[in-house]
């Protein structure tokens, strides 16, 4: 195998050595994954940024395809359990349409959340090429849909359309994938396009 490469930025996180050996490894993953793509995940360079050995590494994930399956549930974890935490706040203070399409824009223009969404785009995409990641990205997909259904339930608006959450997350895809192949960290138009969607998910 290639020499490992250098460490990408933050790829173990302050007081990782603290961390269990399999988180490591995935977050390693991610980084990796997010810095230079799927191509990216050999043995060695996840062993060199997670600090651990080759020996440790294959201990805990006997193949490439179960290291990525894993790297993208964790992600979709974490970012669910996100999501949620933002729904349940709106929720408390009874939003108006405006107010959810604002709170959505400050959710997606955070830079440090940059590399882990590209991280679960280039995962998705490996997902199309391979079949055994496939659970795993429509999972994704779904606790977002679920999120999205709950949030146009508490605004009154009909979620009970298969199409309606689903409709929000495509939307809400497709102007972050413009947006990181521009390079950009503004979020612009989102509040806007969010809100032409809902209101007329409203008619």
């Amino acid at each position: 195998m290639n020499a490992p490469a250098a460490q990408p930025a933050g790829v173990v996180r302050a007081g990782a050595g603290r961390a269990g050996v399999r988180e490591r490894i995935l977050r390693a993953t991610l980084a990796l994954i997010a810095a230079d793509g799927v191509s990216a995940v050999t043995n060695r360079r996840v062993a060199a940024a997670a600090e651990v050995s080759l020996g440790s590494l294959t201990y805990h994930f006997t193949s490439q395809t179960e290291l990525l399956h894993e790297s993208l549930l964790l992600y979709v974890e974490e970012e669910t359990t996100r999501r949620e935490e933002i729904a349940r706040e709106l929720a408390r203070r009874d939003p108006s349409l405006e107010e959810v399409a604002q709170e959505i824009e400050h959710l997606v223009v955070g830079a440090a959340d940059i590399p882990q969404q590209i991280a679960e785009l280039e995962l998705h995409l490996q997902a199309a090429r391979d079949p055994a990641l496939r659970e795993a990205s429509q999972r994704c997909f779904a606790a977002h849909e679920q999120i999205a259904a709950a949030a146009l339930t508490k605004l009154g608006l009909s979620a009970s359309d298969e199409h309606s959450a689903s409709t929000v997350v495509a939307l809400m895809t497709g102007l972050a994938i413009r947006r990181l192949a521009g390079g950009g960290h503004d979020a612009q138009g989102t509040s806007e396009a969010l809100l032409a969607l809902m209101r007329g998910l409203n008619t």
